[in-house]
């Protein structure tokens, strides 16, 4: 699990099976400091309430796709929850 910055939208008319309804983000992936850390990716958003600007928690691999609300739906990156504050020691 990792955390991420929602940076915007994906429209998708035609999807899989079992993503209907399902919506599909742009995040950045960060590090310890939340400074940006690789590349972007799209990740489904699997607690249907995520939006831009938003810090997220998002996994990866066989987690995303069973973090849908059908499970093992072809997705790379889900995102799981909504941060609302990070404290570190």
């Amino acid at each position: 699990m990792r955390l991420a910055e929602v940076t915007g939208t994906v429209v998708a008319t035609i999807k899989y099976e079992g993503l209907e309804g399902v919506k599909f983000l742009v995040v950045q992936p960060l590090d310890r400091d939340l400074k940006p850390k690789g590349r972007q990716v799209v990740a489904a958003d699997a607690v249907a309430m995520a939006g831009p600007g938003e810090l997220v928690y998002v996994v990866e691999s066989r987690e995303a796709a069973l973090a849908c609300p059908v499970p093992f739906v072809p997705v790379d990156h889900a995102i799981v929850g909504i941060v609302d504050q990070v404290e570190r020691s």
